[in-house]
């Protein structure tokens, strides 16, 4: 199998040929939900003129080297997590220089900020509680009319101050444009960072492990040491567990990781004649699609997540694979070469109204884009590799978000619907990118080993 990220080839090529669970720790165990203030103040009330916002080092009262060190990574990720958005015009921290720190969390140096040109400035300080733990108090400041634009007050452990970071760019984006932000998300994906040999009868074979990040490729966790190839993560819903193809056991099969729990399961009964792989949750996180040849040729099932109420989607000589849901659930897109080459379509979940979406050389591994929007997203052969291209299902409009640099393949929105994770082999090694619905924010998330597959949590 030449590329085993295009969910197509691993259909098609079922010729490749143990462990226990993993339990990853929670980072928002200690994280518990914010005390806030009632204050509701809009920052930033010019029509087609973005606020811009600063984000100076959150403030230590006492000096602590480690609460130092801690306020500018918190003030550093916070300032990258609403630049991420791009909702806010973002001073950059390094012409900060001229403005005096504050004296308080309350007491800042206003005009000095304002000359600077901020709108808002996000003012927070980290103090050191009698139990070990840590308070975080954050308060967002509109410079013009010297009101706090709401507060927010965290404690728990500091090594999660990169946790208090996305929760309170996600607050300011609710708060400050009605937005949900995805700061708090977490993406998952397929690596061989760990460079290590396959177990089995494949001598020298690496092996390919799933992980997760957060959204912008930190704090990295290993979810499978199988030492097998283990291939096309997927989120449920709650985000507590990740579905995933895997060879541990010999044929390929879909795996359910229970990633807080340490819990495994194989809830579809893979056989050596009965192959099952490529699995996506439903909306309501009840149902599982996949591909199978149970029934002989490569077509599309659905199930409960326990295996549970089977039913056969697709009935077609073609091979019919890589399945995605609409958002409500009524609809699943996949990868089907029924026509010649591999194309998008769309089916009613009742097997029903199918249709086709692509009409280009080769396209697979679509993603369907979550409310508001209404859009799938795929990988689509524009020469000697791939590109990653959106169709509007309401104007069949076709869109390109990259341009041949690199092969670029396996899109999965985020739960906003705002960006695209993909992976690239555009700086030679396979990474993955971030990228905006709308081509713009290019930015890579990964560095080491080869990173691909990757699925964003809703």
């Amino acid at each position: 199998m030449k590329n085993p990220s295009r969910s197509f080839a691993l259909t098609a090529s079922l010729a490749l040929s143990a462990a226990g669970a993993v339990v990853l720790t929670q980072p928002q165990d200690d994280a518990p939900i914010p005390e806030r203030s009632q204050v509701d103040l809009i920052i930033g009330d010019r029509i087609g003129s973005q606020p811009r916002f600063a984000v100076p080092d959150c403030l230590a009262p006492h000096g602590e080297p480690e609460l130092v060190s801690a306020g500018r990574i918190l003030a550093q990720v916070l300032w990258d997590d609403l630049e991420f958005e791009r909702e806010f015009r973002m001073l950059p921290r390094d012409t900060y220089a001229t403005v005096p720190p504050a004296r308080s969390v309350t007491d800042l140096p206003f005009q000095a900020w304002q000359e600077l040109g901020a709108d808002g400035v996000v003012s927070c300080s980290l103090t050191g509680l009698p139990d070990g733990r840590v308070s975080v108090q954050a308060r967002l400041f509109n410079t013009r009319s010297l009101e706090s634009a709401f507060g927010v007050e965290y404690s728990g452990t500091l090594r999660n101050v990169r946790v208090y970071a996305h929760e309170l760019s996600d607050e300011i984006h609710r708060q400050q444009r009605g937005l949900e932000g995805v700061a708090r998300s977490r993406i998952t994906f397929v690596s061989d960072r760990d460079s290590e040999s396959a177990l089995g009868l494949v001598e020298n074979r690496r092996t390919k492990e799933v992980y997760v990040a957060d959204y912008d490729g930190a704090n990295v966790q290993r979810v499978t040491v199988s030492r097998s190839l283990n291939v096309t993560p997927t989120w449920s819903v709650n985000g507590r567990a990740i579905a995933y193809t895997s060879w541990r056991s010999g044929p390929p099969d879909v795996f359910i990781s229970h990633i807080y729990e340490g819990r495994l399961e194989s809830p579809l009964g893979g056989t050596v004649e009965v192959h099952n792989w490529l699995p996506s949750y439903s909306p309501d996180g009840r149902y599982i699609a996949f591909t199978s040849n149970r029934d002989g040729n490569p077509e599309l099932y659905i199930s409960r997540t326990d295996g549970t109420d089977l039913r056969r989607l697709t009935n077609h000589p073609g091979i019919d694979t890589s399945p995605t849901w609409s958002p409500v659930g009524l609809q699943i897109a996949f990868t089907s070469n029924r026509t010649g080459s591999p194309q998008i379509y769309v089916v009613g979940v009742d097997g029903t109204g199918l249709r086709r979406i692509t009409f280009e050389s080769y396209c697979d591994r679509p993603t369907w884009s979550p409310a508001p929007y209404n859009e799938i997203a795929y990988a689509s052969r524009t020469g000697p590799g791939y590109d990653i291209k959106v169709v509007d299902l309401a104007t069949n409009e076709v869109r390109q978000l990259t341009f041949g640099l690199g092969s670029n393949e396996s899109p999965s929105y985020a739960a906003n619907g705002r960006h695209l994770v993909f992976s690239s082999d555009r700086s030679g090694d396979r990474q993955l990118f971030l990228i905006g619905r709308d081509g713009r924010g290019l930015r890579r998330i990964t560095n080491s080993g080869n990173n691909e597959m990757p699925g964003w949590s809703k």
